[in-house]
């Protein structure tokens, strides 16, 4: 198998980021992956979002 695109690990962690990650897919990312990627992507896009809810709450108070 191929090392996962940049496209497939982002998809990949918003699926499980909001919890519909399929076992399939789960299964594929551990066993085509690296995991350093995957933790990269996930606290990339935990920052992000933490900073999207702290804009949120700023602009409606």
């Amino acid at each position: 198998m191929s090392k996962p695109t940049i496209t497939q690990v982002i998809k990949s962690v918003l699926a499980a980021f909001i919890g519909v990650q399929s076992e399939a897919n789960r299964k594929k990312d551990f066993e085509n992956g690296s995991l350093s990627t995957y933790v990269i992507a996930g606290i990339i896009f935990t920052v992000l979002f933490i900073v999207a809810i702290i804009f949120l709450v700023s602009t409606i108070v």
